[in-house]
């Protein structure tokens, strides 16, 4: 018997308006018991996390997945470091894109596949300027003006 579950999908918010996205991967991320009884609740955040190299292994860190309610002294710490699962050629392909300079990897989606398995969508990023945030802004508004004017002719 199959239980439905709910989707759930935790978005970066800040990502794409402080980094310009290059690359796009998925990558399988290591949790305990009482991390992905938290997860499946929906309570963690992706707000100042980013990703790190330590030993040819990727790593996040400061992604905040909250206690869970029901766990006891068997409960996780909130900020600790997770290991991503990527195949070796992407790791390199990463360890690459990040030596560049302004480069970096941050976390842009977390959520649960059909299967039930925490995955974690990692992006190559550079940086905005303050002069890119205010064009993506100004793009924003103006895709938003067009779909009101669209809207009200039909």
């Amino acid at each position: 018997m199959k239980t439905k579950q709910t989707a759930i999908r935790i978005k970066n918010k800040r990502a794409t308006f402080d980094y310009e996205i290059l690359e796009r991967y998925t990558a399988g991320i290591v949790l305990v018991g009482t991390e992905i009884k938290a997860l499946r609740e929906g309570k963690a955040n992706l707000t100042d996390s980013f990703c790190f190299f330590f030993n040819n292994e990727l790593w996040v860190k400061n992604l905040s997945i909250s206690p869970y309610f029901y766990g006891s002294y068997n409960n996780h710490n909130p900020r600790r470091d997770r290991k991503l699962l990527l195949t070796t050629k992407e790791l390199r392909k990463l360890e690459r894109g990040t030596k560049e300079k302004g480069c970096t990897l941050i976390p842009t989606l977390l959520f649960i596949n059909e299967k039930g398995l925490a995955k974690l969508e990692i992006a190559l990023a550079k940086g905005k300027k303050e002069y890119d945030k205010r064009d993506s802004i100004k793009e924003k508004e103006d895709k938003r003006v067009m779909d009101r004017a669209f809207k009200s002719k039909i």
